[in-house]
């Protein structure tokens, strides 16, 4: 049967799908392994890439009460020219081919794909995003792994799922499952014959606290996309984060098993500085050891980590920057760097995958960011300093300036509910809990319409070269920020 996936500026690879043979990705026979990043902050924004609180649906309904229907379209997706075609283009693809990279990880939202209040009715011009990027990277030799970071009822509680609550519903409601699977139907039929793609991954980080649950969707995700595209390879993330496979049953066919292998090196409060002394690297050893022990065990899997999120995410770095207030800041991204090349040296030796977060953000965390003199960062400057302030966002956050506030909240709640220290996920314990409850939810979601205001009274023309800041013309890379990793 013929794919409707077509396009007649790119070839098809020329030898075939990617598939999983043991520990290893092949190509025709011969192993292959992925080297790359991902688009995070594109078809599933991120607060922490592009500036704003909270979680994309209150982003997006905050913009649209400010900008009305007409502008906020505009802005987003009306136009041939918006955030999301300028956030990647031609020059994105040619500069990540040119750094010797080979895949790009596509995090995508559902509601790209389907309504809350329509269900099931699958919105094709969604597809239109995807096949842009994914023909841009094909005719550049970059392979992409579409990956559902977002799915109804939220398949983890982190504001990357777009998930505002703290529960995680897409385990207790078969509902949200059947969407999920809904929508892989829909994509792998229409992407079964693109041998670019190197596979799906069909849900990031789950976090199901009884585990069971993320085992029968990952058996029933199997059956239902192998039904309709039998050939590409599938990213089955560990449960919690995807780091535990504890609870996982035997190995699922041409499957990789990824893991997140972040290091407490890379962000703020490490600790201790990475000076790369013996003790330390045989500390990322183990660490990678430990999360790829059902891998090794099993001698299946791939042998994929993503340096954050999925093939094998080893933590990317979280730089810093003059306004930290911290003088030795250059220093401690050199050490971050450092810390990045120990663990791309451990992948490099075992041959495994690897993909880093991410690709392109406002000077967080992106192998290219947005200039501090483009429209969009002088607009949002005092948003974007209020933020470091205030520590509303989770990821790689510097809770210092708060921190006081918050130290004797999570001794009373320990003095009165014992029990906080071992609520799922255990790792997070009673500080991140509350900073996920009080900054995370109730700040984030209040502070969001703050961001919003900022583009108030804004026309057309302005709305354009804000959301131009983050073409590669209004960005900068890493390279000339701090030199950058030299191991890529």
């Amino acid at each position: 049967m013929g794919s409707s996936w077509s396009s007649a500026a790119v070839k098809p690879a020329p030898n075939g799908y990617l598939r999983v043979e043991g520990t290893q990705i092949m190509l025709d026979g011969k192993p292959f392994v992925l080297k790359g990043a991902a688009l995070g902050g594109w078809m599933n924004m991120e607060n922490f890439i592009t500036g704003y609180t909270g979680h994309e649906h209150q982003l997006r309904e905050a913009m649209l009460d400010v900008l009305g229907k007409d502008k906020y379209e505009f802005f987003f997706d009306k136009a041939n020219i918006h955030f999301l075609t300028y956030f990647f283009g031609e020059d994105d693809a040619k500069l990540f081919a040119s750094l010797g990279l080979n895949c790009l990880r596509l995090p995508v939202n559902y509601h790209h794909f389907e309504d809350d209040m329509n269900p099931r009715v699958f919105k094709k011009e969604g597809l239109k995003h995807l096949d842009r990027v994914v023909d841009l990277c094909a005719k550049h030799g970059i392979y992409t792994v579409i990956d559902l970071h977002a799915a109804p009822g939220g398949q983890n509680i982190g504001w990357h799922s777009d998930n505002g609550s703290s529960i995680a519903l897409f385990y207790d409601h078969k509902d949200f499952q059947d969407r999920t699977v809904k929508i892989w139907e829909h994509l792998a039929a229409h992407y079964k014959d693109n041998t670019w793609v190197a596979g799906y991954n069909p849900i990031n980080e789950p976090t199901d606290r009884k585990y069971h649950r993320l085992n029968a969707f990952y058996d029933r995700i199997e059956k239902a996309i192998r039904a309709v595209d039998p050939h590409h390879m599938l990213f089955l993330d560990g449960n919690t984060f995807a780091w535990d496979f504890s609870h996982f049953p035997k190995p699922l066919p041409n499957c990789v098993y990824a893991c997140h292998d972040y290091s407490p090196y890379g962000f703020p409060n490490p600790p201790a500085p990475f000076k790369g002394t013996p003790e330390q690297i045989k500390e990322h050893e183990r660490m990678y050891a430990e999360k790829t022990e059902y891998m090794t065990k099993n001698k299946a899997g791939g042998f994929c980590l993503l340096l954050m999120e999925s093939l094998a995410d080893a933590s990317s770095v979280r730089y810093g920057n003059a306004e930290d207030g911290i003088p030795n800041w250059e220093e401690i991204n050199n050490d971050r760097f450092a810390m990045l090349e120990t663990q791309l040296d451990i992948y490099a030796r075992v041959k495994a995958s690897w993909s880093i977060w991410l690709y392109k953000d406002i000077g967080f965390q992106g192998m290219t960011y947005v200039g501090e003199d483009t429209p969009y960062i002088k607009l949002l400057k005092p948003f974007l300093l209020k933020k470091k302030r205030f520590a509303p966002d989770a990821w790689g956050v510097d809770d210092s300036p708060v921190r006081a506030l918050f130290e004797p909240l999570e001794k009373w709640l320990e003095e009165n509910v014992p029990s906080i220290v071992d609520r799922y996920p255990q790792q997070y314990g009673t500080k991140l809990w509350l900073q996920r409850v009080v900054r995370e939810t109730l700040l984030s979601e209040e502070m969001v319409k703050e961001y919003a205001g900022y583009f108030r009274g804004k026309g057309y023309d302005d709305l354009d070269e804000l959301a131009k800041s983050f073409s590669l013309g209004g960005a900068k890379s890493e390279e000339d920020m701090f030199g950058g990793p030299e191991q890529l």
